[in-house]
């Protein structure tokens, strides 16, 4: 038998890879009780208390999930579990996280539908993209003529040759490969 820390904060092994990420536990113990120093020992345990409760709590939703016969855990089944575990009074604080959660999304929500609050309809906003794409086309072309001209000025490529637009040799069907042609 190990010492008592070792049996607190045992050593991970690979099946207890899921784990918080300290930095988040190291953060919200500074905040709740910054004047105090904390071992890292106490913080290794802390963390496991922490991640044997979440899996304690889902393993415990799931159950009422499966029960209800749904395939998705909510947040009524979370609140269930909290109860049959006998966690009564975080009840009224989770509902409240999340009512917050379901605040955020929801101005979320509104925030992604900027581009319906516009009040331009979408035939013109249509118009506006393919006028935008022209435009950008137009000006490729001119790039494109004033490096051909450059070129030309250059003797690099004969006036009597025109430029032609690059296009990718035709793929046949797999059969017209020769046999001795093995690419594996």
């Amino acid at each position: 038998m190990g010492s008592p820390e070792q049996e607190l904060c045992p050593p991970p092994s690979e099946e207890d890879e899921l784990t918080l990420p300290r930095a988040s536990i190291n953060k919200m113990i500074k905040e709740l009780v910054p004047s105090v120093r904390v071992a890292f020992e106490s913080r290794e345990l802390i963390l496991n208390c922490c991640t044997e409760f979440i899996h304690l709590l889902s393993s415990e939703a799931n159950e009422v999930c499966n029960q209800s016969n749904k395939k998705t855990i909510n947040a009524e089944h979370v609140l269930t579990a909290l109860d049959r575990l006998g966690f009564n009074d975080y009840t009224i604080e989770a509902e409240a996280v999340l009512k917050d959660c379901k605040a955020v999304a929801a101005k979320r929500r509104r925030q992604s539908t900027r581009l319906e609050n516009l009040g331009i309809p979408e035939e013109e906003l249509l118009r506006q993209q393919q006028a935008l794409f022209a435009k950008a086309r137009e000006e490729q072309a001119k790039q494109d003529q004033q490096q051909w001209l450059l070129l030309q000025q250059q003797g690099l490529v004969g006036s009597d040759v025109t430029a032609q637009p690059y296009v990718p040799p035709p793929t046949g069907p797999k059969g017209d490969m020769d046999e001795d042609d093995d690419y594996s």
